[in-house]
């Protein structure tokens, strides 16, 4: 395992989030893993509740860029944490910070922690 390990991990996260189908999402995320949403205030913390939001929010038509990723491994745990900006079908967008929490389950890496926040300023 290394850091392209670890970075090809958000892209595959994004290209899902095109399909605009929640569930290719949802597979991402470990069956308990928490979403502190960047467009919701409430916490989701199963893959119900994590398909919930994922249903209302890919309406949206969100397409990401990220602008930073800041990668540390730590045996079966992994940290990418950084910056993007979301823009929506309707041209509005937000820019966030976020912070990926991976763990080596069963052969692959699933998110087990995701915080995503619009930026202060």
């Amino acid at each position: 395992m290394n850091i392209n390990d670890i970075r090809v991990l958000i892209d595959r996260w994004n290209l899902a989030l095109q399909t605009r189908e929640p569930m290719r999402v949802v597979e991402l995320y470990a069956d308990n893993a928490i979403l502190i949403p960047t467009v919701s205030n409430i916490v989701r913390h199963n893959h119900e509740e994590i398909e919930d939001y994922f249903t209302h929010f890919l309406q949206k038509g969100p397409k990401f860029e990220i602008h930073e990723t800041n990668i540390r491994i730590f045996d079966k745990l992994a940290v990418n944490s950084g910056t993007y900006t979301v823009t929506f079908d309707d041209d509005s967008l937000a820019k966030a910070r976020f912070t990926f929490v991976y763990e080596h389950i069963s052969h692959r890496w699933l998110i087990i922690e995701h915080h995503s926040s619009l930026m202060p300023e």
